[in-house]
């Protein structure tokens, strides 16, 4: 088989399905493709493959079927069979493996395990097949043997060695006059129990002839591998005259198979459980917990801090010190317990046959010790800390999923409790989380369904009365509920890619209402809050030039942005960058809700916003509470120490309005000038608005007063 390209039949009646397999494996293999079964079956009769990849699930004749023909046709049945398959159920293999398949590859295919299981089964048939061919030539001549490849030796009716060739030596490091007269068993392992070679012995005994793998003792002490046969030789009264035993070295191919095993069931980097293998012991130990009365514990791990290390100092460091506290993780566990790592800096522990809670929430708090101890990695001292969730099964009675969700949504409480910290599943919390979901799923579905409207709500000048713009709010036209306020609807978006959409569509709402106000001779500004989710996405500042170049005739100075200033104040610099390029646009920013945030005047030089919004909750109380009276003539002033407008919210009292003109506040908005107006509504609103009497003669004196 080694002496050509070996050839590859693929029957699947979708082609594409195997198009990556076969890309992966055309520069070792020659691959041939048949649709359908018998295709496969008439290309195989005429030029027979080495291997068969079959699809099950074909048309007219199914993989089972195609197998059954394949093995009932005498120069095709010995050609190894892989079926190839998206249907992962254990009866499924046990049928194709009653009809004669060698393997099974499940869907979608894992390139690295397919390229290695089909050339060790392409290698494990070149061996039988070298096998067969040897033994039929030493029934003939049992001595001419002395230049053969693999190790051959000959003992006599007693089963002692008579003799052996030079491969044998090569192989088992023993040399000829060692040998001679000892019995083979000098070469045993201890690898295979007793029960294997009473098996051996019975098959060879009756059959005249045994074959297979086992592990033998190298002269130095190490094990080896060997695929081997033996063959009784008879007199011709049938007693046995001596044994002829041939072996090859095969340890190099299960060195292969263990790391098809490594590569199918453990984390590259760190060397413990993967997923897959996790699920697996997660399962047998949901059925050993359920025998044995005790409790399992199921917990999520997640790193605190890892992140800006592996930003700062390179993923290379990152990997040293993952696989540094996995080995901590595993120090701190019991024998018997599982520690996988799922992904990027995620465990999950698997703690089986615990007594009590008060056991489990020992061992988590040796492995949060154990984590949130420095590591010192290429002379640096780094410290992380771990967020540990956890459920107890059978408390939980769940499903190995169920109970790693679970255990996941724990661990969100650890880290908003505060990090480096254990929590316990809640099922009030379980209930919470579906109910924000199906909330999510609803909001997502009113804007598909267009059930989103904006209102506007008008700023003024209260000295001059003059309309300076607005500010858009979004609505939710609910079918059964009604007009829904943003409060009742956006909060459950906040966290989700959903708000960047809403905020889009919002973007888009206002440019499409400016351009109509524009045409009817209505120029104004509107101010639009903007998410912070959306506001720190990469593509904002290109997703709005772009929405801005589908309104061509709008300036970009119609757009004014309103950001949080706590959330400004969550990653400055990137919130300083975004609204430079916003602002080289032309469009300009507000800080809402000013004077909530705890730093305000640490930073608010170096947030460049044009205008700042008094929160509301501090003009709501400015008539009788001095604290508040000071707070607001404190950003008053500081606004006109930094050259920014300022903009109060919320006024619904004309003495409010009067108490901020004498403060020298004069932009204002708030139920005392409007509520919000629908769109349709704003232009005859601003045609009929009529400027407060007693804020004009105020504005007038102070202007004269300033004169």
């Amino acid at each position: 088989m080694s002496e050509r390209q070996l050839k590859i039949l693929a029957i699947d009646d979708t082609p594409a399905n195997l198009a990556l397999l076969g890309m992966a494996l055309q520069d070792e293999y020659s691959v041939q493709i048949a649709t359908s079964g018998a295709k496969g079956l008439a290309l195989a009769q005429d030029d027979p493959p080495d291997l068969v990849l079959l699809d099950i699930m074909m048309p007219d004749m199914d993989g089972f079927e195609t197998c059954r023909r394949f093995k009932a046709d005498a120069g095709l049945k010995d050609i190894p069979i892989i079926f190839v398959t998206a249907l992962n159920e254990k009866n499924t293999e046990m049928a194709g493996l009653a009809l004669g398949a060698t393997d099974y590859l499940t869907k979608p295919i894992d390139i690295n395990v397919a390229r290695l299981r089909i050339h060790n089964l392409l290698e494990r048939e070149r061996l039988r097949m070298a096998l067969l061919a040897r033994e039929a030539e030493q029934r003939l001549a049992a001595s001419v043997f002395a230049h053969t490849h693999d190790g051959i030796v000959i003992s006599d009716a007693d089963n002692l060695i008579i003799d052996v060739n030079a491969s044998f030596t090569r192989i088992t490091g023993y040399q000829r006059d060692e040998v001679l007269g000892l019995n083979p068993r000098v070469l045993k392992s201890g690898r295979q129990p007793a029960e294997f070679y009473q098996t051996m012995w019975h098959t060879l005994l009756e059959q005249n002839y045994w074959h297979g793998e086992l592990w033998n003792r190298h002269k130095s002490g190490r094990h080896y591998a060997v695929l081997s046969s033996i063959s009784v030789v008879r007199d011709q009264n049938g007693a046995i005259h001596h044994f002829i035993g041939l072996f090859a070295d095969i340890t190099q191919l299960k060195n292969h198979e263990h790391d098809l095993e490594q590569i199918a069931h453990f984390d590259p980097l760190t060397g413990i459980p993967n997923r897959l293998l996790l699920v697996d012991r997660l399962t047998q130990g949901i059925a050993q917990t359920r025998r044995s009365g005790r409790q399992m514990a199921v917990c999520y791990l997640d790193l605190d801090g890892f992140k800006p290390i592996n930003d700062s100092y390179g993923h290379e460091l990152g990997d040293q010190l993952l696989i540094a506290i996995a080995r901590r993780i595993t120090e701190c566990l019991r024998a018997g317990d599982t520690v996988a790592r799922i992904g990027g800096d995620e465990f999950v522990l698997l703690l089986l046959d615990l007594p009590d809670r008060d056991e489990c929430e020992s061992i988590l708090q040796r492995v949060l010790a154990a984590v949130a101890r420095p590591f010192l990695i290429d002379n640096l001292a780094l410290r992380v800390s771990a967020s540990i969730g956890f459920t107890l099964f059978p408390d939980d009675d769940a499903d190995a999923d169920t109970l790693l969700r679970h255990a996941d949504q724990a661990m969100y409480g650890a880290k908003h409790a505060g990090k480096n910290r254990h929590n316990l599943f809640d099922p009030a919390s379980d209930k919470a989380a579906h109910e924000r979901g199906r909330a999510l799923a609803d909001v997502e579905r009113a804007l598909r369904n267009q059930e989103f409207e904006l209102f506007f709500q008008p700023k003024v000048n209260m000295r001059t009365g003059k309309v300076l713009g607005a500010e858009a709010l979004i609505r939710w036209r609910h079918p059964q509920r009604g007009l829904l306020l943003p409060q009742e609807f956006l909060p459950v978006a906040e966290n989700s890619d959903l708000i960047v959409e809403i905020g889009d569509w919002v973007l888009r709402s206002v440019l499409d209402h400016l351009e109509e106000w524009r045409r009817n001779g209505l120029t104004i500004k509107i101010g639009i809050n903007i998410a912070p989710r959306h506001l720190l996405r990469e593509d904002f500042t290109r997703r709005l030039a772009a929405h801005l170049n589908d309104h061509p005739d709008l300036p970009a100075s119609c757009l004014e942005l309103e950001i949080l200033e706590t959330a400004a104040l969550a990653d400055i610099g990137r919130v300083y960058q975004v609204m430079r390029e916003c602002q080289k646009m032309g469009v300009t920013f507000a800080l809402d809700d000013f004077g909530t945030g705890y730093s305000s005047l640490t930073y608010l030089k170096a947030l460049p916003a044009e205008v700042l919004k008094i929160d509301q909750s501090f003009i709501r109380d400015i008539l009788r509470d001095p604290e508040d009276l000071a707070i607001v003539e404190g950003i008053i002033n500081l606004s006109g120490s930094f050259r920014r407008q300022v903009v109060a919210e919320g006024v619904e009292s004309v003495e409010q309005g009067l108490q901020l003109l004498k403060l020298r506040c004069e932009q204002a908005q708030g139920f005392c000038i409007a509520r919000p107006i629908p769109a349709a509504r704003l232009a005859d609103w601003i045609a009929n608005w009529q400027p407060n009497p007693q804020w004009l003669d105020l504005g007038n004196g102070l202007t004269s007063d300033q004169e």
